[in-house]
């Protein structure tokens, strides 16, 4: 007889490959993001909130759906433990030069008119997230990142309350969205790309996301 698998949480967790590629290290052309390396308490809250109904993917609620809270954060731990390469960041875009200069002034100054704060307030100078629990935005798809900005502008993605995402995508236009995330697919990784360990300044909303329980 074969021997049996090992009970290890890599084991454990190898269903996540499938989607989101090997030990979480996901290509850039795909929709599914980046697991690996990611603050552990972003990747447990986002867990919570397929499980308990606040994100909605038919896949990923089947697979949590009855996992306890000490497994998720487990789960969680273990792919934020990982240091594996970034794959290459796309060289050319679709994209005009007026809208990358929209995105860029989005990511880094924000618009004020409209009470919309720069992206690095919150997920950091270099965008690689702050820890506890906010995602870092380079390394990320162009429309994985449009996608979840537009589902918070529809309603259709959910955080812990207080949802600031949510707050900031209804500020936004479906513009404003593409501008933003073509500009952060195009930015080179910096040299250290771990996350922050804290905001050099307090965050401009409250954040549930921030509450990593």
């Amino acid at each position: 007889m074969a021997a049996s698998p090992p009970d290890t949480i890599a084991q454990r967790v190898a269903a996540c490959i499938a989607c989101h590629g090997r030990e979480g290290a996901t290509t850039g052309a795909g929709y599914f993001p980046r697991l690996s390396g990611k603050p552990a308490g972003y990747l447990y809250n986002q867990l919570r909130s397929f499980r308990d109904g606040r994100r909605f993917n038919s896949d990923m609620v089947w697979m949590v759906r009855h996992l306890s809270d000490d497994y998720l954060r487990e789960m969680a731990e273990y792919f934020a433990g990982l240091d594996l390469p970034y794959p290459p960041v796309p060289q050319t875009t679709d994209a005009s030069d007026a809208t990358l200069k929209r995105g860029r002034q989005l990511a880094l100054e924000g618009d004020a008119t409209r009470g919309i704060p720069a992206c690095v307030q919150c997920h950091g100078a270099t965008l690689t997230g702050v820890q506890p629990a906010l995602p870092p935005l380079v390394g990320l798809p162009r429309l994985y990142v449009s996608s979840q900005l537009g589902a918070w502008l529809t309603q259709d993605r959910h955080a812990l309350a207080p949802d600031c995402m949510a707050e900031i995508g209804r500020k936004m236009t479906t513009a404003d969205i593409n501008a933003v995330a073509s500009w952060i697919a195009l930015q080179p990784m910096p040299a250290d790309n771990k996350p922050a360990a804290s905001l050099p300044a307090p965050l401009p909303l409250r954040c549930g996301g921030m509450e990593a329980k």
